[in-house]
Formats: structure tokens, C-alpha cells, sequence
């Protein structure tokens, strides 16, 4: 199990993530939901071992990751929200890279690297450069190499960003399949459609702190709204959006 246990993180005099716990077990998958610039991405940092807390823990086992944090990268795989790739790499060599830093057996390693090339759609373009990559196939890329090495622990940050409507539906079942095979997930995002229907908790972070933690259905009785759109829009908006979205028009509209 993955824990979070009263997370803080300061940038100087600025709180960036306040007092944020939870937990994310085997077979399940956390939305962990908030506006930019709510703390999301620090706290995946935290998580991940890129930084430490200024107080609180990230523990794996009971035990605090910091302790071995080494064997505890061997077992995060993790999708970042900006890309940063070998630009001169391709993306098979890429994928080799990344499975040798892993320590994959060379055999292993080339029938993972065929098989997810393949499945993402990417075979055509293995051996181009990923500077010619679009978006959406570098963030392929990036899910493919989160994957290689068998993670017990995913952590994906906006991995949605670039992907086709088609390649966004199987990721989405993706992330259930990967559930299913005993991993724990933890998803960030401000995709509210799809942390919906993907995961079987949540929790909403706004300015730091955590607003919520349950799952959409308790969410929903305790709130009595429909749907988590408009839960998140009761937590974390001080405004009407559609009123907000309105004086908008009005700006872009006005002729005086």
C-alpha cells in the first residue's frame, strides 16, 4: 500500500502542498483531482521520490521510501506531464535506454518494446527521431516506458495530454486493466470525465489542501449533485463558471 501521511511542501514562505494524506492500495485507482496550480504536481513529485516533503512521509510497506529510495524507483512507474525525451533518440532506442537503466533482460526487453510499439500504434515510426514525434506519440512513448518494467506503483500526471480520441478510450480502459492486475494507480489530472469513470476514489485538492477524499458515489449522496463536475465546481470555484464563462464573451464580443 502507498501512503501519504500529512504531506507538506514549502517553496520559501509559500505552501504549495498543506497537510495532504491518503492511501492507494493494490487494485485500485486514486483520482487526484485540482485546478492548476493547486498542488497536484508536487505532491506526484513527492510521491515519486523527486523531492522530499518539507514534513510528513510518502511510505510504501509502513516503511518511509527515503529510507531505500533506490529499490523504491524500481518499483514507480511514472508519466510525467511535460514529456522531456532524447529529442535525437528514436523511439525504440528510447525504450531500449530505458529498459536497460531498468535492468530488463535483452530478449525480454525487445519482445516488450515490439509488443507495445505495436499496440500503441507507434511501430511505423520506431525508428524516426522523437523530435518528429508529435505530442500525442511522445506521451505513447512515455506511457510505454512507464510500463516496461512491471511497476507495482503508477503514477500518471495529465497523461491524457496529446492522445487521440481513439488512443484516450483504450488508455482510459487501460488504466482499469492495470487495476485489475493488482497495481496501484494513482491518476492526476483536471480531466473530470475521466477520473469519473476510472477511479474508485478521489481526492480534490484546492490551494493545497485537500477538499474531499471518497469515492464519486459518496460524493455525490453527500452532496447531492449528479455528477463530479459539478462537485468539483462546488469545491473549489468561489465563482459561477458559467457565469465567469459569460463575462468572457461579453470581453471578446464587446465592440466599445
Amino acid at each position: 500500500m502507498l501512503e501519504a501521511r500529512g504531506l507538506v511542501k514549502r517553496f520559501g514562505g509559500i505552501r504549495a502542498v498543506d497537510d495532504v494524506s491518503f492511501t492507494v492500495r493494490p487494485s485500485e485507482v486514486l483520482g487526484y483531482l485540482g485546478p492548476n496550480g493547486s498542488g497536484k504536481t508536487t505532491t506526484v513529485n513527492m510521491l515519486v521520490g523527486l523531492i522530499q516533503p518539507t514534513r510528513g512521509q510518502v511510505l510504501v510497506g509502513g516503511g518511509d521510501i527515503w529510507d531505500g529510495i533506490v529499490e523504491f524507483r524500481r518499483r514507480v512507474g511514472y508519466v510525467p506531464e511535460e514529456p522531456n525525451l532524447y529529442p535525437y533518440l528514436t523511439g525504440r532506442e528510447y525504450l531500449e535506454l530505458v529498459g536497460r537503466l531498468r535492468s530488463l533482460p535483452s530478449p525480454l526487453l525487445e519482445r516488450k518494446i515490439t509488443a507495445l510499439l505495436s499496440l500503441f500504434s507507434l511501430e511505423p515510426d520506431s525508428h524516426a527521431p522523437l523530435s518528429s514525434y508529435s505530442k500525442g506519440m511522445r506521451q505513447k512513448v512515455l506511457i510505454s516506458a512507464a510500463l516496461l518494467h512491471n511497476p507495482d506503483l503508477l503514477v500518471f500526471d495529465e497523461p491524457m495530454s496529446g492522445l487521440d480520441a481513439a488512443s484516450a478510450v483504450v488508455f482510459r480502459h487501460l488504466i482499469k486493466a492495470l487495476a485489475r492486475a493488482g497495481k496501484m494507480v494513482l491518476y492526476s489530472s483536471h480531466e473530470l470525465e475521466t477520473v469519473e469513470r476510472v477511479a474508485d476514489r478521489v481526492v480534490v485538492l484546492h490551494q493545497g489542501r485537500m477538499v474531499a477524499h471518497d469515492s464519486v458515489e459518496r460524493l455525490r449522496e453527500l452532496m447531492q449533485l449528479a455528477s463530479l463536475e459539478e462537485i468539483f465546481s462546488e469545491l473549489v470555484f468561489t465563482e459561477d463558471p458559467q457565469a465567469v464563462a459569460g463575462r468572457i464573451v461579453d470581453v471578446v464580443v464587446s465592440r466599445g
